[in-house]
């Protein structure tokens, strides 16, 4: 393996902690012997392209610094590469690390974690998703949870899950059931009225919601969650639930297990590792092992 390493990162992820958590963690690199290469760009399309030239060059591994935003422009870089990944997560949710077990506001923790596992060729292959042209390592999502995430993603405070709590007592007022057809594999189409649908590669989103709490990132199935029609009362009292996975055992909630899903339903969006994909319908589909990340 090349000694030298790409730092990928988001200065403005977790209100500034990515700027400040860069140089822990390029210590912890440097000091086990490796040649540290900071990748940062203007803007998520110059950063990702960026990063790209470093993975087309030949870079020994890329150890994204950020949050879930971060992490999910690092994948569609390095997916289907052997270029493996490290995460110093210091965002907002951090999902993607938490559901590897990685530090979570740790970074010199994390950048010494990355840095044993590169001298030591430990790796851990895992699935990604794929839709529309765009991979995601946590959930997609749609419907009551993907319109709370669009706007928990506006919102500046509070930080943390919080917001998310926050902005789904604002989305509650518009509340209602959404029309979806859900095709699973080669099955045929469910057609059902649902508060959400969720299709979980890894099992949190939105700072460590258990939305698909039994999701194994490397089992080569998607869980898919299906909230049913439920009342805001009904929905209340399910919620606090998700933060523990306990929701699950609701009669209003059903788990399918799949290697592909295409959801339909009018007027949604599909929201992905925290950011937008595309309007529904959408068919993602699991890619096994299609990354490397550094245990």
């Amino acid at each position: 393996m090349t000694a030298e390493i790409t730092l990928f990162v988001n200065p403005a992820a977790g209100r500034g902690r990515g700027a400040h958590a860069a140089q822990p963690a390029a210590a912890a690199l440097r000091a086990a012997g490796f040649h540290v290469r900071t990748v940062v760009g203007t803007d998520a399309g110059d950063a990702l392209a960026r990063l790209r030239t470093a993975v087309r060059g030949g870079t020994g591994a890329v150890v994204a610094v950020g949050g879930d935003g971060v992490v999910s422009l690092a994948l569609q870089a390095l997916a289907g590469t052997l270029v493996p990944l490290g995460v110093v997560a210091v965002g907002t949710g951090n999902d993607f690390a938490r559901s590897l077990g990685l530090p979570v506001r740790e970074p010199a923790r994390a950048g010494r974690l990355a840095a044993e596992a590169l001298k030591g060729s430990r790796f851990r292959e895992i699935d990604l998703g794929r839709a529309a042209g765009t991979w995601f390592g946590t959930v997609l999502c749609s419907g009551f949870d993907s319109r709370v995430n669009d706007r928990g993603n506006r919102m500046r405070l509070p930080v943390g899950r919080f917001k998310y709590d926050l902005a789904m007592l604002a989305e509650l007022a518009a509340f209602r059931p959404f029309p979806y057809r859900i095709t699973l594999d080669d099955g045929p189409a469910l057609e059902t009225e649902a508060t959400l649908v969720a299709v979980g590669n890894g099992p949190s989103y939105g700072g460590g919601m258990r939305i698909c709490a039994d999701a194994a990132p490397d089992d080569g199935l998607f869980d898919v969650v299906v909230v049913g029609h439920c009342s805001r009362t009904t929905l209340l009292t399910v919620f606090p639930k998700v933060y523990r996975g306990t929701h699950l055992g609701h009669p209003a909630v059903t788990v399918h297990r799949a290697a592909k899903v295409t959801l339909e339903s009018p007027g949604l969006t599909a929201w992905a590792d925290g950011e937008p994909v595309a309007p529904l319908p959408v068919t993602a589909a699991c890619v096994p092992g299609a990354v490397r990340v550094l245990v």
